[in-house]
């Protein structure tokens, strides 16, 4: 039975009262409310606890909401998607996107980001074999979609589990910016878990690769809880591997006090391959990587040291560049 204070309770008492409302938007509203009641009440079963109540069988908080438009055949609906501040939530009485559905908002999102007008995109979706085509608005609303779910992916709390080790690199890509196509560095961080699980943890955007920037990414992986290694908790980040950016490096000390830093095997077998080209680097670099497999801390160091020196009579300037990277590439060995 309905809540008696519920929307739905009122819209019914309204048509019970008034019968030419029937013929009216009071049915649409009627199941947007019904299915935004639904929603509210798995979300209360899956936290543990309603709105606003105190119950010890709380699991998490709810974190706002998002919007979804819904289509029915009383017209669209819009609901309230309840978002958790530890894990996700989607109810089960609407079912996900079909795979045709997914791949066609996929072609339309990614000809938004491609620059293409929605005019065109309408004409895009009418070649795929769709004949009704595609509204500007539905246009419109599909790719703010991306925005929003991008926004809620970068903000999510990251104190779920223990990220010992962080995969910190950044590539360069064309964007569109105050009505101009720049050059910007796209900076990605991935964390590996205790259980060998990894997960993207955060994207930026930037200028440049400086010091203020990589300092900026890494207080924001802090803020959204990101642990810290400490003498009374070492359940931190314990190793962060990167190229051998200045500006990573610096950032690393500042805001991951306790981390060690590592030399990235693939950064550096691509240096090899620059001062060598690709024919010799190849061997070379299959005779470095026989280093990283190595099982313990003494044979790591004895196998590099080994490998310095088979290549100082052929290549000199790699086993130079190997002398000069050791403590940086063998980082690791003390972990």
């Amino acid at each position: 039975m309905a809540d008696p204070n519920s929307a739905v309770s009122t819209l019914i008492n309204q048509v019970l009262t008034d019968p030419d409302l029937a013929h009216s938007d009071v049915f649409r509203q009627m199941l947007q409310a019904g299915l935004q009641d639904l929603i509210e009440a798995e979300a209360t079963a899956t936290i543990g606890a309603a709105r606003y109540e105190r119950s010890e069988d709380r699991s998490t908080r709810r974190n706002g909401s998002r919007k979804k438009t819904l289509a029915t055949p009383s017209g669209e609906v819009d609901l309230a998607i309840p978002k958790l501040r530890k894990g996700s939530f989607f109810p089960s009485l609407l079912n996900p996107r079909r795979r045709v559905d997914k791949a066609l908002y996929a072609v339309i999102c990614q000809a938004w980001i491609d620059g293409v007008s929605t005019r065109k995109v309408d004409d895009l979706v009418r070649a795929l074999g769709n004949e009704s085509g595609i509204s500007r608005s539905t246009v419109s609303r599909i790719c703010a979609d991306i925005d929003e779910a991008v926004a809620e992916f970068l903000a999510r709390r990251l104190d779920h589990t223990w990220f010992p080790y962080l995969f910190v690199d950044a590539t360069y890509v064309d964007v569109r910016h105050r009505g101009r196509v720049v050059s910007q560095a796209v900076a990605v961080v991935t964390g590996v878990s205790s259980q060998g699980r990894r997960e993207i943890l955060t994207m930026s955007v930037g200028d440049a690769e400086s010091t203020d920037f990589w300092t900026q990414v890494l207080r924001g992986l802090r803020e959204r809880g990101l642990k810290v290694s400490t003498e009374t908790d070492p359940e931190g980040v314990a190793l962060v591997i990167s190229d051998a950016h200045s500006g990573i490096k610096a950032a690393v000390k500042a805001i991951l006090p306790g981390a060690g830093w590592q030399r990235c095997r693939v950064h550096f077998a691509r240096n090899v391959t620059q001062r060598l080209g690709s024919a010799h680097s190849k061997p070379v670099n299959a005779l470095i990587s026989t280093i990283f497999a190595q099982t313990t801390a003494e044979s790591v160091i004895a196998q590099y040291k080994q490998v310095a020196e088979s290549l100082r009579a052929s290549f000199p300037a790699i086993a130079d560049m190997l002398d000069a990277a050791l403590p940086d590439l063998t980082a690791f060995a003390s972990m």
